[in-house]
């Protein structure tokens, strides 16, 4: 949620942030005027408690007629300081309903606009010419065909045991998930971060603390009969292992590497990337997960970002970094990298994995705070991907073969006992 206090101080760095997103900048004040009702009334109210208490020593005192004005005014005062705090309660409420549906602020640079407005940071290697290493006549394969032939994966009995958007990874295909993952945990871990097998179900509490359930709650899976939702990312588990907690960053940040499988419904995405397994139902993704003070948030979001490089040189795809514009950042981000790699079937850059800085907004919600000389304060939150089951698409893609064999990336091979190269089944 917003910090309230940054919103009165300076409203119009807030303003600033919701134009930039494409959002409704008179919500702050909307947000101001509920805030400076709820203070209205609480001033009043508390001047009618000050003046309660005295009239209940007068009241002591008096005698006859005196003594029933003084309750006949007691009962009125009594009746009006109610009110106040009803009032005062409201406004409360309906400033705290309004600052939620604000977005995190942006931090400075982040580009404005929306989905096409990213700025490209830096490309690392380069997209291989397949037509010059295997001549002109050389069809490119898309990663079901390479998958098909792999024995790899199986999208027709997905969709039949369980629908559109589902398959079935067999064989090489669940292997080489496997070792991409382990990879990655492995990476997380000798970067000091604490592996963790995180819940897939979490309470509508939690779900709402990390900020994903306004615009895009329809993306998301819910149990109604037992009022919990399916995560679409370990984060939102992470995010609420310390809900409600002091936590201490004396020693540094809390670095925690969850690994579990991911729901997402991918509403309003129909005819997009329908074909095999680029945005699907379930998956699974090791995200990297941080608790840190918020002066250090910046800097723990490049350390997630060389994680993320660190992990695509593993498994040898040429990518691009983009700074993702204001208009495309969830609501709890201030701040979004996304590592798209190249996808030769379709000649076009695809997210692989990005990572946020949330600074304060999914800890305030959650009540997460440390302790400091002059009291407590709100942490910061960084979240990012080490590692999920579309770079499948990527890696067989990018390392096909002319026989449609896929060589696999020589930083994944100690995880699949040393297999060079994953061969067709005929």
């Amino acid at each position: 949620m917003i910090d309230l206090q940054l919103l009165r101080q300076d409203p119009d760095v807030v303003r600033a942030s919701q134009v930039a997103r494409g959002e409704d900048p008179h919500l702050v004040d909307e947000v101001l005027d509920a805030d400076a009702r709820r203070r209205s009334a609480l001033t009043g109210y508390e001047t009618l408690r000050a003046e309660q208490k005295s009239l209940g020593k007068q009241v002591a005192q008096a005698s006859g007629d005196e003594k029933q004005a003084l309750l006949a005014h007691t009962k009125d005062l009594a009746a009006r300081v109610k009110a106040l705090q009803a009032d005062a309660d409201a406004a409360a409420e309906r400033a705290t309903e309004l600052a939620r549906r604000i977005g995190n602020v942006i931090e400075e640079g982040v580009p404005s606009g929306g989905e096409d407005d990213y700025v490209v940071l830096e490309h690392v290697g380069t997209p291989r010419d397949l037509a010059a290493e295997y001549g002109p006549d050389f069809v490119v394969k898309d990663h079901l065909d390479l998958g098909e032939g792999l024995r790899a994966i199986d999208t027709e009995r997905g969709a039949k045991v369980s629908g559109s958007r589902f398959y079935f990874l067999t064989g090489v295909g669940a292997r080489l998930e496997l070792a991409l993952l382990n990879a990655a945990m492995d990476l997380a871990t000798r970067h000091g971060f604490v592996p963790t097998i995180t819940p897939t179900l979490v309470k509508p509490e939690v779900m709402a603390g990390t900020g994903f359930l306004g615009a895009h709650a329809d993306e998301i899976y819910r149990l109604e009969a037992d009022d919990l939702y399916l995560v679409g990312t370990s984060e939102v588990a992470l995010a609420g292992y310390h809900a409600n907690e002091i936590v201490d960053l004396t020693g540094g940040p809390l670095r925690y590497a969850g690994w579990s499988a991911c729901y997402r419904r991918e509403a309003g995405s129909y005819g997009k990337d329908t074909r095999g397994i680029i945005r699907v139902h379930q998956f699974h993704k090791v995200e990297a997960f941080v608790w840190t003070r918020p002066e250090d948030a910046a800097a723990e979001h490049r350390r997630i970002l060389d994680l993320e490089k660190e992990m695509l040189a593993l498994v040898d795809l040429p990518y691009r970094v983009i700074d993702t514009a204001a208009g495309d950042l969830g609501s709890s981000a201030a701040r979004k990298f996304d590592c798209e790699a190249w996808l030769p079937s379709q000649q076009r850059w695809m997210e692989v994995s990005s990572t946020s800085n949330c600074t304060t907004f999914q800890a305030r919600r959650l009540g997460v705070r440390e302790r400091t000389d002059d009291g407590t304060r709100t942490v910061a939150t960084l979240n990012g991907t080490l590692g999920t089951t579309r770079w499948i698409v990527a890696i067989l893609e990018n390392h096909q073969q002319a026989d449609g064999s896929v060589r696999v990336p020589e930083g994944l091979r100690p995880y699949l006992g040393g297999l060079e190269v994953l061969e067709p089944v005929r």
